[in-house]
């Protein structure tokens, strides 16, 4: 493994300084990058209740980049700060997984370290929970041997690295055949000026760091990842000034992406035949009736659906085989859904933005069922669109006021016309949601 350079030490300093000086918690951030996560599953919103708060408070992360139905797996989180994915996964893993984060700022691996005693007498049971000290571009340097993990996840972390093929390349070595990168991390729609990726702000807040999304996918690829599978994506918003004319035009985004190590074990599909009858069976706690396995597939419990081959032949050989059986069809004239273009769900992201205006900061994407907590879009016939965000209300518009006319009562009715409904609907065009830690100035209704 090549050693670090002089400009890569001065990355690595910068990032340093940033996330173990000057941040104090996520409440000091200037941009939503590093705060930019949905709601999670309720599964992992239980979780995080129960995890010590010296813990949540340092989070740092752009989404929900932990998957369920891991029980008994290997687990490894680059970039773990501290902790909380980690403590996460040690509860989703189960006594018999194990749980492995790497990160190289101390301030950090303390905070992660300190608090297992608590978390285990939480859980019942020891967690098989490790923190390393070291780089992400030299993982196995840091202690993680080749092939021994089934899933890497990583949150908001990669776009720190100066050298982002290496750490793909440590990922691949270190997981098993079938296994899965599955992470969260920011993006941008197009090359990046010299002056954004050197700003010490900009690369802690995860800009300046970002990479243009279609190099990244050709980079996974050509290490020998399958093609990358995106599950979200949240158009990312800068708050300072300063940092916004830096910017430009240039967009961000929040992806989370599953990329897969091919197992190449023989299957009865093969891709000839198209197109694949792939069925769910449950199973995953937190997704017994439905499981979304990426933007474009996601499968309701007992329910055939068809798929692209090369997608069914990619979960046949992966960790989630298990929950799923596949059965090859002729085409005879049968089509599969084309995987939507990641630019294409780009765009989409930005828009619903945009149509949240200041409050988009507070509203959770379309899918969130669980979150109940975004205002529709104001319409003609509502009349009704709801103020800011303010201290009071979290994100839901306050009671009604002899000024505002038109706001809602305390307890909505369908006939109001006026009052955000409990869950958010295909019109509500909200797209991205605050970090949700313990403290209740971060919660979302």
């Amino acid at each position: 493994m090549a050693s670090l350079d002089n400009a890569d030490s001065q990355v690595y300093d910068s990032v340093k300084t940033y996330y173990g000086k000057v941040l104090a918690s996520s409440k000091d951030l200037k941009t939503s990058a590093c705060t930019a996560a949905s709601r999670p599953p309720a599964k992992i919103m239980s979780i995080i209740s129960q995890i010590p708060d010296a813990v949540t408070s340092k989070f740092y992360g752009c989404g929900n980049p932990i998957p369920l139905g891991i029980d008994g797996k290997d687990v490894l989180d680059l970039g773990s700060g501290s902790g909380r994915d980690c403590y996460i996964a040690a509860a989703l893993v189960g006594a018999n997984g194990s749980v492995t984060g790497i990160d190289m700022t101390d301030e950090q691996l303390e905070t992660a370290r300190e608090n297992i005693s608590e978390y285990a007498d939480t859980l019942g049971y020891q967690p098989q929970m490790r923190f390393l000290t070291g780089y992400i571009e030299m993982i196995q340097e840091a202690g993680v041997p080749d092939e021994s993990v089934d899933i890497c996840i990583s949150n908001c972390v990669v776009n720190l690295s100066p050298n982002k093929k290496l750490v793909l390349e440590g990922v691949y070595k270190a997981l098993r055949a079938g296994g899965e990168f599955y992470f969260s991390d920011v993006y941008a729609d197009s090359q990046l000026d010299e002056k954004v990726r050197t700003h010490d702000v900009l690369l802690g807040e995860c800009i300046g760091g970002a990479l243009f999304v279609d190099e990244f996918e050709d980079m996974a690829k050509n290490i020998g990842f399958a093609t990358p599978h995106v599950l979200s994506a949240t158009h990312i918003q800068i708050h300072d000034d300063e940092l916004l004319q830096l910017v430009g035009q240039t967009k961000f985004y929040s992806i989370t992406y599953r990329l897969f190590k091919p197992n190449h074990i023989p299957l009865d599909i093969t891709a000839d035949q198209q197109v694949a009858a792939v069925t769910y069976h449950g199973g995953i706690e937190g997704s017994e009736e439905k499981y979304v396995f990426d933007a474009d597939n996601v499968f309701e419990k007992n329910v055939s659906a068809i798929v692209a081959v090369d997608t069914a032949a990619l979960m046949a050989q992966s960790w989630v085989a298990g929950f799923f059986t596949f059965k090859s069809l002729a085409a005879q004239g049968t089509v599969a859904k084309q995987a939507t273009p990641t630019a294409v769900l780009m765009q989409r992201a930005f828009e619903e933005s945009m149509a949240c205006g200041s409050s988009s900061s507070c509203c959770p994407p379309k899918s969130a069922e669980s979150s109940g907590c975004c205002p529709p879009k104001k319409t003609e016939s509502s009349g009704c669109c709801p103020p800011k965000k303010t201290e009071s209300s979290g994100c839901c518009p306050p009671k009604k006021t002899e000024s505002s006319g038109c706001c809602p009562p305390k307890k909505p009715t369908e006939s109001s016309g006026c009052c955000p409904p409990k869950k958010p609907t295909e019109s509500s065009g909200c797209s991205t949601l605050e970090v949700l830690n313990t403290d209740n100035d971060k919660k979302c209704c």
